[in-house]
């Protein structure tokens, strides 16, 4: 477990202002002192895990009646003792509760700082810690899920199961070391080796592969809506949206530059891009709207080729991981002037992102995947060294950065409060 370096106590707004209550959290050594020293309540003196009706005071003056709930370390959120105040949601009496807690001892906290100090305390993990921020910022039923299962550990147990198996292989290729000299021992052969380091590679590759599909799902799977002029992109966009967002126009050349907007399907974010028409043009400013368009095209995850009867679908480069979509609109299948043929569209959209059940586990965090990448990197290393049958003691070297590497997730190797610092300045104050 790790060891909280803070020795000071810290207070702040957990909740978003101007709702009709507001918690205020205080966590720290002379949590219970503070809050005991502005209220009627002495939360020396009560059960833990208790909630108890307060008024607050200063001096011999009410300001609030509240409800105060009393956590002793370590069976808190921060692993420290704290105490959460529920008062009336008013300005005033917000501000004059903090002021109250600073006077007698408080500081106010810094953006993450509760997460922090529940990180520092070993009541979660740095992956679990960052699942925190996550899901406060989900906004629909998948970012939701992927952050619950890493709050729950599901990225933690994975590489407590990589890091079982590399020990394995690691304490094999030790024991060889110190025996080599001993030729009437037999050590595991390099094949079994091989074939180890080689279950360990893909599964990482596996959780590496993922983050394509979680890091879109995180920010929104990109849908670039392309085409020639007039063919629908704008009216199939407008309804998909169900509100006119985008300018519908006989007049070629309408749509000069990309239009983004999201919706939620099936809980799924899909953040679509209307881009203007693809053809052949002297306009300058039509030329860099359509440069755009092509662009979007390529970066997207999904392509909506939209064409009419006679105009032919736009000639892209599509990847190999890029899913296409044709539709051929003012037809009898499909119009999407009145909304003939959403429902299959909608469907195929859906359709288009893998499915995952509770127990998957999905990379969605950048700095989890850089990690994992290098991870890989080191281990294809062995894989190849391994191969051309190089010495045990170069293998070994590899093998242990791997294992550093990726005890980067979790927090083992974190140690510089600049990495910590860097990590939970994007969380809320309060949280």
């Amino acid at each position: 477990m790790k060891t909280s370096i803070a020795e000071d106590t810290i207070c702040a707004l957990a909740t978003a202002p101007g709702g009709a209550l507001g918690i205020i959290r205080v966590s720290g050594p002379e949590a219970f002192t503070a809050v005991s020293a502005i209220c009627s309540l002495n939360c020396h003196h009560v059960a833990p895990n208790t909630i108890h009706f307060a008024r607050i005071k200063e001096g011999t003056e009410i300001i609030d009646e509240a409800m105060v709930s009393v956590f002793r370390a370590p069976h808190s959120y921060t692993g420290e003792d704290s105490v959460e105040i529920s008062c009336h949601g008013s300005r005033f009496v917000l501000n004059k509760v903090l002021e109250l807690l600073v006077e007698h001892g408080c500081r106010m906290a810094g953006p993450g700082e509760y997460t922090q100090r529940a990180y520092m305390n070993g009541k979660m993990d740095l992956s679990q810690a960052e699942a925190v921020a996550d899901l406060i910022a989900s906004s629909n039923r998948s970012t939701h899920h992927l952050a619950m299962s890493q709050l729950r550990g599901g990225i933690s147990t994975e590489l407590g199961t990589l890091r079982e198996r590399l020990l394995k292989l690691t304490s094999l290729l030790e024991l060889e070391l110190d025996f080599s000299d001993h030729e009437d021992l037999e050590f595991a052969d390099r094949t079994e080796l091989f074939a180890l380091a080689s279950q360990i590679e893909s599964h990482i590759r596996r959780l590496t592969d993922s983050f394509q599909t979680g890091n879109a799902l995180k920010q929104g799977v990109a849908v670039a809506i392309v085409g020639a002029p007039n063919v629908g992109k704008s009216t199939l966009l407008n309804q998909l949206l169900g509100e006119d967002r985008a300018i519908v126009s006989d007049i070629q050349g309408t749509t000069r530059d990309a239009i983004e907007d999201t919706i939620t399907l099936d809980g799924i974010l899909f953040r679509f891009i209307d881009t203007a028409g693809i053809r052949h043009t002297s306009d300058q400013i039509e030329q860099m709207g359509i440069e755009r368009s092509l662009s979007a095209a390529e970066h997207a995850r999904i392509v909506i080729m939209m064409t009419e009867p006679g105009v032919p679908y736009p000639d892209l480069e599509i990847r190999d991981d890029q899913t296409v979509i044709r539709i051929e609109n003012k037809t009898d299948h499909f119009q999407a002037k009145f909304g003939i043929g959403l429902d299959s569209l909608r469907q195929q959209l859906t359709d288009a992102i893998p499915q995952y059940s509770d127990t998957d586990v999905i990379v969605t965090n950048a700095r989890h995947y850089d990690v994992l990448c290098r991870a890989q990197q080191s281990l294809q290393r062995v894989i190849m060294g391994l191969s051309a049958n190089i010495s045990g003691d170069l293998l070994s070297e590899d093998l242990r950065d791997v294992l550093n590497t990726l005890a980067g997730i979790t927090g083992g190797q974190i140690t510089t409060p600049e990495v910590l610092n860097h990590i939970f300045k994007h969380f809320c104050v309060g949280k």
